[in-house]
């Protein structure tokens, strides 16, 4: 076992026909200024396939929605966890990230017998596991999990602004808007802000 909190790809030819059950595995949130990052891991049914699979990023916000609703209903198995804000803190955004995809391949119903993870890093695992550069484009489990995790972060976004309604959270989602900037200058930060992220530091100052 490495003893690394995440390893780097090796650069070495994708193998994605290891026999058996394969995860894929994808985040989102790692830029917003506030709220957890959010991981998802999901085995696919081969015998159950879900049509229009893509990149969330290039889905509508109707069709993930869709999709998020016909993966949980046919995936095998799925898994979504998070690191908190605090964790980020902590930990710097790169390790909380590879926490949340670590905890998630942990809940799997499920064990695959190889995971596939979106980008170059990998966090660390007891499971053959392959880095996948531009993965929720091209590997539909990965694209899955990607559209997983950016719908529930969007939905815990919503519903956090109903405490917090004067940050415009449901609109930005966190991220470094110039609304989002006014409102920290205005009304400082939200237990939920990332303290260790530079806009935020400069309000606490």
């Amino acid at each position: 076992m490495r003893s690394s909190k995440f390893l780097k790809a090796e650069q070495t030819p994708l193998s994605w026909d290891t026999p058996g059950l394969l995860a894929g595995v994808d985040e989102a949130g790692r830029g917003p200024l506030m709220g957890p990052v959010v991981a998802a891991a999901v085995i696919l049914d081969e015998l159950n396939p879900i049509k229009g699979l893509a990149d969330s990023k290039k889905l509508t916000p109707q069709r993930r929605e869709a999709l998020y609703d016909e993966i949980r209903a046919k995936a095998l198995c799925c898994s979504i966890a998070l690191a908190t804000a605090e964790e980020i803190d902590q930990l710097n955004i790169l390790q909380a990230t590879m926490l949340a995809m670590r905890r998630a391949v942990e809940s799997l119903r499920l064990k695959p017998n190889k995971v596939l993870v979106d980008g170059n890093r990998l966090p660390t695992l007891a499971i053959l596991s392959e880095a996948v550069i531009g993965g929720d484009a091209i590997v539909p489990s990965i694209s899955a999990a990607s559209i997983l995790a950016k719908v529930y972060r969007d939905r815990w976004c919503a519903e956090f602004h109903l405490e917090y309604p004067q940050y415009g959270f449901a609109s930005h989602k966190g991220y470094c808007t110039a609304e989002h900037l006014a409102a920290l200058r205005e009304h400082g930060a939200c237990p939920q802000h990332r303290r260790s992220f530079a806009p935020v530091a400069e309000v606490l100052r």
